[in-house]
């Protein structure tokens, strides 16, 4: 059994985010140049990325209440609450969209920020793995036991084996940034290579939801999974497009027939 040394310690957490952070920015910085795009105007969009991301990450789980009176105030949420991946990834695309706006920049930015994106995920992962409530009990006899001590600090249960939900989400952006590693260049569209991903880590982070023991709101299924199933159908919508406009081979004829 596995146990959770640095539960609740905010500076590993912020470390790894960091690193995160600045390894998919030096990804975008590789890509960038390797298709030899030189526009500045990428490095505004990039910048309004990061920084709406990081707003978005912070202040997108603060509306938990329909009754907005029962929700903390603002400035108690940015300081004391907790922080989102999906509101996050939600906030750099707007960050995308505004940057595009105010650049005038036309064309399809998603294939540079795909692998940046998912090897930030790899790394700001490990710092959530380290320090952050893993799971819910695994019914065995292995998985993350916490302490009665680190139970008060992050939350989950104590004495018993959690699903390290975190690796298995780092395993599977790992798995990912391979493929798209590897696929960057050939997919038909630009951007089709952003939909794959984030229609891909919807279905993923979706199912490892019943894993990751976080409240669940109606019907067993958390907050995260009621806002994916909202977008499930815009991300059906823009993946079958995707995979409808892959060109077809063209029909070979045997010599000698």
């Amino acid at each position: 059994m596995i146990g959770l040394p640095f539960a609740g310690n905010g500076l590993v957490h912020g470390v790894f985010m960091t690193l995160g952070i600045v390894a998919g920015l030096g990804l975008f910085v590789f890509e960038r140049r390797r298709r030899g795009l030189d526009d500045d105007r990428l490095w505004v969009i990039a910048g309004m990325t990061v920084a709406f991301g990081a707003v978005g990450s912070r202040l997108g789980t603060w509306f938990q209440f329909i009754d907005p009176r029962q929700n903390q105030s603002i400035e108690l949420w940015w300081t004391d609450g907790n922080r989102s991946i999906l509101a996050g990834l939600v906030g750099a695309w707007l960050g995308v969209l505004l940057g595009k706006l105010i650049t005038g920049y036309r064309a399809s930015t998603g294939d540079l920020f795909a692998p940046a994106v998912a090897l930030a995920m790899v790394i700001g992962r490990i710092g959530c793995l380290l320090t952050e409530n893993p799971g819910v009990p695994t019914g065995g006899q292995w998985g993350i036991v916490l302490t009665n001590e680190q139970v008060a600090m992050i939350g989950g249960v104590a004495g018993v084996g959690l699903h390290p939900s975190f690796a298995y989400e780092i395993a599977f952006q790992v798995v990912m940034l391979i493929w798209l590693w590897r696929h960057r260049d050939s997919l038909p569209k630009s951007g089709d290579l952003f939909i794959v991903y984030v229609a891909a880590y919807a279905l993923f982070r979706f199912l490892v939801e019943f894993w990751r023991g976080n409240e669940t709101v109606w019907w067993g299924l958390s907050r995260p999974q009621w806002f994916l199933l909202a977008m499930l159908p815009l991300l059906g919508w823009r993946l079958s497009r995707v995979f409808r406009d892959q060109p077809r081979a063209a029909p070979q004829l045997w010599r000698g027939q």
